[in-house]
């Protein structure tokens, strides 16, 4: 076949120029045999890292040794990245790390993949190798492991979680049987992995544009309870995917019944501060109002409490989790209905307090208060300089 589009950038000819062989290997391959676009470009070679590295820097490279421990170094070349690995062998696995060494032997490189559609590779002279059948599968939309499911899943438990996410963006109605039954015996090793390592896998799932099939197959073989065994029904996730949602974070509040203690699952799958927080602000569905109400007032009210509460969920989140919290209610209009954005914020802070010649101390909050609780009655469309002289009437009224 012929050379691919994004194999015939300076980048990638520069590769293949400075080590001699070299091909592109893994996703990008994949992707561009779907027909699906390539984002990142991985790239392999039969040399050590350190020959890799000294070659691809006399080449005019910008070369970073991200992974020399593994065999990769990522070299830059006008702003775009290549990831750069020499051919390994697996010497030693345990479940979660390999040991290696480098090789020249392609088929040993591709042997120890996780499935067949990600062990193709090709060359600069656009000839596709393809050992393990994978062009087929991907054709057929089967992802299959390279060689012995058993072996593949004992050398590196992550494979498992990897399986569905695959599944989910490459795989046709029904899974590989062979697969299926091999991750559902290798469940007990899950616990093995390393937190971080669950939670990505868990994020790069969610952002298939539907991870629906594949959460059920997980849940169905015991997969989700020993991973996520917060998580409820896929079908949560229904209202949500039909109105276009992709943002992962809100995908998983959607799966993860209000209710759930996202303290303990923020500790146990090391979410950062960020995710956690938009967790529980997605979740703060108390004060959504019922699926019925249309009252302009209303709505602007519920958006600015839900600001003031915080800025990490937006006001039509929440709704879609709350939604997805009461699957006989229709929330379509209702969701039509709200205004866009954020809401409006409360326009007093402390300094205009303190401008007013108000002493510092808890009183100013106390007072603040009561002009937000006169702001959010009056639909929160009052503006500053009325939320100003509200707030000097009510600091009158106690010299008064």
């Amino acid at each position: 076949m012929s050379l691919p589009g994004y194999l015939r950038a300076e980048g990638p000819q520069r590769v293949f120029a400075a080590l001699h062989g070299a091909r592109a290997v893994g996703g990008c391959v994949r992707d561009e045999l779907a027909g699906l676009p390539v984002h990142d470009l991985d790239m392999a070679a039969p040399f050590p890292p350190e020959v890799i590295a000294e070659r691809l820097a006399a080449a005019g490279f910008r070369v970073f040794e991200t992974g020399l421990k593994h065999g990769t170094v990522t070299a830059v070349l006008g702003g775009s990245p290549i990831e750069v690995t020499s051919l390994r062998r697996d010497v030693a696995t345990d479940g979660r790390h390999a040991e290696v060494e480098w090789t020249t032997n392609w088929n040993e490189d591709a042997a120890r993949r996780d499935f067949t559609i990600n062990a193709m590779s090709m060359g600069g002279d656009g000839v596709l190798h393809d050992p393990f059948g994978g062009q087929a599968d991907l054709a057929a939309r089967r992802v299959r492991f390279v060689g012995e499911a058993d072996q593949r899943l004992r050398e590196d438990y992550l494979r498992a979680l990897r399986f569905f996410r695959f599944q989910a963006r490459y795989g046709g109605p029904v899974p590989d049987a062979e697969a299926v039954r091999a991750i559902r015996a290798a469940v007990p090793g899950l616990a093995r992995l390393s937190a971080e390592r669950v939670w990505s896998e868990i994020k790069r799932l969610m952002a298939a544009p539907d991870p629906r099939e594949a959460l059920n197959l997980m849940a169905e073989i015991g997969v989700l309870p020993a991973v996520l065994p917060e998580a409820g029904a896929a079908a949560r996730l229904d209202f949500a995917l039909a109105r276009g949602v992709a943002d992962v974070i809100l995908r998983i509040a959607l799966l993860l019944p209000v209710g759930t203690d996202l303290t303990a699952l923020a500790s146990r799958l090391r979410l950062s501060g960020e995710e956690a927080a938009r967790l529980r602000a997605l979740h703060a569905i108390a004060e959504a109002p019922a699926p019925s109400e249309r009252d302009p007032d209303a709505l602007r009210r519920f958006t600015a409490r839900a600001r003031i509460r915080s800025e990490a969920a937006g006001p039509s989140e929440i709704l879609l989790v709350a939604a997805a919290a009461n699957p006989g209610a229709d929330y379509t209009g209702l969701l039509d209905a709200m205004p866009p954005g954020l809401g409006p914020a409360f326009p007093l802070q402390g300094r205009d307090a303190l401008a007013l010649g108000l002493p510092r101390g808890p009183r100013i909050g106390q007072l603040l208060a009561a002009v937000r609780d006169w702001w959010l009655a009056g639909g929160a469309r009052a503006d500053h300089a009325a939320c100003l002289e509200r707030l000097r009437q009510l600091a009158l009224r106690e010299t008064s």
